[in-house]
């Protein structure tokens, strides 16, 4: 059992459709954190193919992006990237099954292959695209990391579930912020600011941290460290995502709460972090997680949603 283990969370303008490119990129900056010590790097949700961009697409279109997995050209190429720098990399895409149903799944692969499989308990970027249904918690370098995607992790049940099931990092990506919401201070970034960035960075920054991006993520965020005793690896595009501006921050958030390191720059780049195994139960979220009393709210948490709302990409989309 290692007590400390060095992670890297990325973030970069993917290109939408174009795996090969987007490859590319996950190869390099992975390259760049191994030789900064880190022997796991996590990318965004979608990352391979693109995200945005697929809210258009018909059935037979997504179902030429997306890859059968572990057998798909792309898993195979996460594979070369892995050997090349003995470590596993995490990055996302559309997955096809051989039935041809259709999900949002997200792998880990190491040297030796696929170590990791999620798919998306809460996908609704295309109508087609269906909803995952298993939680997964793996075993690697003697740590056990979790994974939930974007929309999932505000669904706090979730969180703790993952967290139940034994783990002690959780791995988040995104595709998220400076969208439209109905709480205050939501909504797009001028893309305008983002091609503007090298002479007027300030002013791209003020949009980024505030209300439409960073000051939103940390109303919760780290409250899912914080109250599970977790590690968190959040890690979000930044740049153009089809006509939608996103704002990175990409950052590693220790069981106290406390965002521990943070991609800052206007552009593709990642961030590294030790995680001590000591700091799983001194948080207080470990006292929390073994003070519960399941027995009075067990039948409660069961309970079927009354609700009819659902969720709208165009309406309600905080992420």
């Amino acid at each position: 059992m290692t007590q400390k283990l060095k992670v890297a969370t990325a973030q970069f303008e993917h290109k939408s459709g174009d795996k090969n490119y987007n490859l590319s990129v996950i190869g390099e900056l992975t390259g760049k954190a191994v030789q900064d010590g880190a022997k796991l790097i996590a990318f965004h949700e979608c990352s391979i193919t693109g995200y945005t961009f697929a809210r258009y697409l018909s059935r037979p279109e997504m179902l030429d992006l997306a890859e059968e997995i572990p057998n798909g050209p792309s898993v195979k190429a996460l594979q070369e990237i892995a050997m090349e720098n003995d470590a596993v990399v995490f990055a996302g895409l559309f997955e096809k099954d051989q039935q041809g149903d259709l999900y949002k799944a997200y792998v880990g692969v190491g040297p030796e292959g696929l170590v990791a499989k999620y798919r998306k308990i809460h996908p609704f970027i295309n109508p087609h695209v269906l909803p995952g249904n298993q939680y997964c918690v793996v075993d690697l370098y003697g740590w056990k990391i979790g994974i939930l995607i974007c929309y999932d992790n505000n669904i706090i049940e979730n969180v703790r579930a993952t967290k139940l099931l034994g783990a002690e990092v959780i791995i988040m990506p995104h595709v998220t912020m400076c969208t439209p919401s109905t709480r205050p201070g939501a909504g797009f970034v001028d893309p305008k600011l983002w091609e503007n960035r090298e002479n007027d960075p300030t002013s791209l920054r003020l949009e980024f941290d505030g209300m439409k991006g960073r000051d939103w993520l940390m109303k919760w965020l780290p409250a899912r460290a914080y109250d599970n005793a977790i590690y968190v690896i959040f890690s979000n595009p930044i740049g153009m995502d089809d006509d939608q501006l996103k704002n990175g921050c990409s950052m590693i958030i220790d069981p106290f709460g406390d965002v521990i390191s943070e991609c800052r720059m206007l552009g593709d780049g990642y961030t590294t972090a030790i995680l001590t195994r000591e700091n799983l139960t001194l948080a207080g979220g470990h006292r929390y997680t073994m003070a519960r009393k399941p027995e009075l709210y067990a039948d409660i948490l069961s309970q079927q949603n009354t609700s009819t709302q659902k969720v709208s990409w165009l309406h309600s989309k905080d992420k």
